[in-house]
């Protein structure tokens, strides 16, 4: 199998604070799933993991552009679950699972959050 996309996005905490204060239940309605919710509802700072999200599924998306539609894929097409180990992974439904069934690739994922930012990485290997 060889590497046929990447993605990489950075978010500040400052911005995903400002969203979370600014538009509250409406932009994680808009962005995440429910599985997602879920977690960062459990969370008694939930903005790293939000900005943590929004990076994967940005960093998704972006390794989802070698392939023709990828542009369709929405925010809630692209999900981040937790492993029982702790590893994030991507989680592809609708346009996005669509997408790339058909190409027989893998979505690897890591993510990693500071005091300032929360990074993620994604290869689409296939």
């Amino acid at each position: 199998m060889a590497v046929i996309g990447l993605g990489l996005d950075v978010v500040e905490l400052p911005r995903a604070r400002a969203l979370l204060a600014r538009h509250g239940e409406r932009i994680l309605a808009r962005t995440l799933t429910t599985e997602e919710r879920r977690y960062l509802d459990s969370l008694g700072d939930p903005a790293p993991a939000f900005a943590a999200r929004l990076a994967a599924k940005e960093a998704v998306y972006k390794a989802l552009q070698v392939l023709p539609g990828a542009r369709a894929v929405g925010w809630r097409e692209i999900g981040v679950r937790r492993l029982p180990d702790g590893r994030p992974e991507a989680v592809l439904t609708g346009r996005a699972a669509d997408l790339i069934a058909p190409h027989q690739v893998t979505v690897h994922l890591s993510l990693s959050h500071s005091r300032d930012v929360a990074a993620a990485v994604a290869i689409l290997e296939g």
